[in-house]
Order: structure tokens, then sequence, then C-alpha cells
């Protein structure tokens, strides 16, 4: 008999960042012509600037996302977990994050040693985001507890990606 093992609960993505959850609305993330799915491995480079994210969803529904390190800044010792990459609100559903306000500039993966994975958590607001100022620093960030303050409840889709420091470029 075949048993189906959710990536995310593989990848640690469900214990060190979010709680178990339904998948409820599909997310697309893309970096480029490089599509996104669990686990896949993207360059620092490529991801340098935001990715395109489309949504299903209505469009009177509002999601907030966020993209989180938590393996900062070493999977092996992550005392700065999670450095938070990026939050957008107010992104109105079947939509992309660009119609969205972004709480907090997106910033490109750099893992400075070892595999990092790079967390989406999409979840669905029960109204308006409240204007608040981005949380200062991005280090010890905890999606559980944003979305606990802002009462976003569980996600309702993630996906993450590995990266790992490319090797510098030799001058001859």
């Amino acid at each position: 008999m075949a048993t189906h093992v959710d990536p995310l609960v593989v990848g640690r993505v469900i214990g060190d960042v979010v709680d178990m959850f339904m998948p409820t609305v599909a997310m697309s993330v893309n970096y480029g012509s490089k599509h996104v799915n669990n686990g896949c491995d993207v360059k620092p480079s490529i991801a340098a600037e935001p990715p395109t994210v489309n949504i299903s969803g209505h469009t009177h529904d509002l999601y907030t996302l966020v993209m989180t390190d938590p393996d900062a800044p070493s999977p092996s010792d992550p005392t700065m977990r999670e450095w938070v990459h990026w939050i957008v609100v107010d992104m109105p559903g079947g939509t992309d994050p660009l119609q969205g306000r972004e709480l907090l500039e997106y910033m490109g993966p750099k893992p400075p040693v070892g595999i990092h994975r790079y967390v989406f958590a999409l979840f669905r607001q029960k109204g308006p985001f409240p204007p608040v100022p981005p949380p200062v620093p991005r280090s010890n960030f905890c999606t559980r507890d944003f979305a606990a303050h802002f009462d976003l409840g569980l996600p309702v889709a993630t996906v993450y990606f590995n990266a790992q420091k490319e090797p510098a470029t030799r001058r001859r």
C-alpha cells in the first residue's frame, strides 16, 4: 500500500515554521522560468529579485504572504531563526503580490553557509491588514507568532525551496 509523505513534513517546514494545515488555495511561485516546487534548488543569483507569485481564490478575499529562512545563519545552528525576507499584505485572491501592500521589502536569499530553506507561507486575512510598521530586525522573526498576532490562523498554502552560497567566480 502506497503512502504519501508530505514534502513540507519531510523538509521540516511543518514543525520549524508552520503547523500542520490543509492547503485550500493554489499558489505558484516562479523566479523567471524557474518554477518553485517543494525542496527544489534555486540559485541565490536567480532569486535576487522578487518572484512572480500567483494565487487562486476570490478577489474579495485578502491574503498575506510571508517569506522566511528558518536556517539563518546556519542550518546546524539557526540562532537567527527565522530571518524574514518578505511580507506582502492585502493581496486580493486570484492576483499576485503586486496587487497587495508590501509591508517588508523583498530581500533575496544570501545563505552564508550550508543549504538553507526559503519558505513562502500564504494566509487568508479576515479583513484589511492594519497599518503597522515592518518588523525590525529581520532576524528571529516567527511566522507562527506573526500569524497569531494578526489573527491569520493556519496557512492556506506553503511552498519552499533550498539555496546555498554560490561559488565565487574566478578571474584569470
